[in-house]
C-alpha cells in the first residue's frame, strides 16, 4: 500500500538492521539475520522488533524498495538472486505477477489462520496478508454540499476540484482507477474517466504530492478540496476539538491488501518463516494503525479509539478478482493514458 499510506511516524530507511547482532545467517542464537525487502512506508516500533531478536535470536536487516508496484518489479526482476528472505509490501493489484513469476515460497506458519485467510489470492499459502488499506476518495469537510459517490465527482460543480494519482507510477492511482473499472465496468470506465477529464481532475504522480501539496484538507493547504487516498486518512487530520477536518467517501473505495512472503531461493528460510509469522502475529498486527495508518488484516484487533468515528474500516468497498488485474492491468493503463492524456 502504499504505498502510498499516509505519512507515518517512523520509516526504516535502506539498508538498516533493526536489532543487534551478527551479520550472517545461521551463526547461532542472536547472530541470524533475515533481509526484510520492503516498501519506503514500512514502519515498526524499535522496541517490538528488540523484544523478537530476544525471543527468535534473529535480527531483521530492512532493505526499502519504493512502493508497491517498484517493490514488486525488483522481485521480479531478482528472482534468480533474490534481493533478499521475506518481502512485505506487494499488495493484490501486483500479487498475481509475483506469484506468476515464482517469486514466493510456500510458507504456512501458526499465525496464518487466524483472519488473514480472508484476503488470500490463492490457496498456495506462498503470501499471507498482512494489512488492509483501502483506496477511497478524501473530501475536505470545508466543502460545503460534497459529493458522495463517483458519479458526483464528473458533476460540474465540482469541476477543477479533484486530484488523482497517475496509475501508471502511483498504486494509491492504480486502486483509484480499478475502482472506476469495477464500479462502471469494462465499457463503462473510459466514458466515465473522460468526464472526469472534461471536468478538470488534475494528474499528479503520486500519494505524497496529491495529499500533502494539492488537497486542502491536509498540511499543506493545497488548492483542491477533494484527493484520492485512504479510509484511514481522516484519522490523521482530526483537530484539538477531536472533531476530524477529512472525509473519506466510502462509496468509492477499492480494497487494497498488502501480503508477506518467504522469497523463493532465500538464503534463510526457516527464519524467513519465522519473521512472517511475526508479521501476523498479534503484537505486531496491533501497531499497524498507529505506525503504518493501515487496518490489520488478523481478526479481533482493536484499532485506535479515534479511528472509530473518523476511519471506520469500509464494509462493502470494490475488488476484482487477481487474475483480471494481473490479465488486463497494463492494458487498462495504457487505455486510461489515451483517454486522460492522450
Amino acid at each position: 500500500m502504499r504505498r502510498f499510506v499516509p505519512l507515518v511516524a517512523l520509516a526504516l530507511v535502506a539498508g538498516c538492521s533493526v536489532g543487534s547482532g551478527g551479520d550472517s545467517a545461521g551463526e547461532g542464537a542472536g547472530d541470524r539475520k533475515v533481509v526484510l525487502v520492503t516498501h519506503d512506508s514500512f514502519a515498526v516500533e524499535q522496541s517490538l522488533l528488540d523484544r523478537f531478536r530476544e525471543r527468535s535470536g534473529i535480527t531483521v536487516e530492512v532493505r526499502s524498495s519504493g512502493d508497491a508496484g517498484a517493490l514488486t518489479n525488483q522481485l521480479v526482476l531478482t528472482k534468480g538472486n533474490p534481493l533478499g528472505d521475506v518481502a512485505f509490501g506487494v499488495d493484490n493489484t501486483f500479487a498475481s505477477r509475483a506469484l506468476d513469476e515464482g517469486v514466493f515460497a510456500e510458507h504456512r506458519g501458526p499465525e496464518a489462520d487466524k483472519g488473514q485467510q480472508r484476503y488470500a489470492v490463492d490457496d498456495s499459502g506462498r503470501l499471507s496478508a498482512v494489512d488492509v488499506g483501502d483506496v477511497c476518495v478524501n473530501v475536505d469537510n470545508a466543502l460545503a454540499d460534497p459529493p458522495r459517490t463517483f458519479e458526483d465527482l464528473a458533476d460540474p460543480r465540482f469541476k477543477d476540484k479533484l486530484v488523482v494519482e497517475d496509475p501508471a507510477t502511483s498504486s494509491p492511482g492504480l486502486a483509484f482507477l480499478l475502482g472506476t473499472v469495477a464500479h462502471f465496468g469494462e465499457q463503462g470506465w473510459p466514458g466515465y474517466w473522460a468526464r472526469l477529464k472534461a471536468n478538470g481532475v488534475k494528474v499528479v504522480s503520486g500519494w505524497e504530492e496529491a495529499y500533502t501539496q494539492e488537497f486542502s484538507g491536509s498540511s499543506g493547504k493545497g488548492p483542491r478540496p477533494i484527493v484520492v487516498s485512504y479510509a484511514s486518512s481522516p484519522s490523521a487530520e482530526v483537530g484539538d476539538d477531536g472533531t476530524p477536518r477529512t472525509t473519506a467517501l466510502l462509496d468509492t473505495c477499492f480494497r487494497q491488501v498488502e501480503y508477506a512472503g518467504v522469497l523463493n531461493g532465500a538464503k534463510n528460510p526457516q527464519d524467513a518463516g519465522k519473521v512472517v509469522d511475526f508479521l501476523l502475529s498479534a503484537d505486531f498486527q496491533k501497531t499497524v494503525a498507529d505506525k503504518m495508518y493501515v487496518y490489520p488484516s488478523r481478526e479481533g484487533v482493536a484499532l485506535p479509539e479515534s479511528w472509530t468515528a473518523a476511519a471506520p474500516l469500509p464494509q462493502d468497498p470494490a475488488t476484482l478478482p487477481a487474475a483480471d488485474i494481473s490479465a488486463n492491468r497494463q492494458r487498462w493503463i495504457e487505455q486510461w493514458r489515451s483517454t486522460v492524456q492522450g
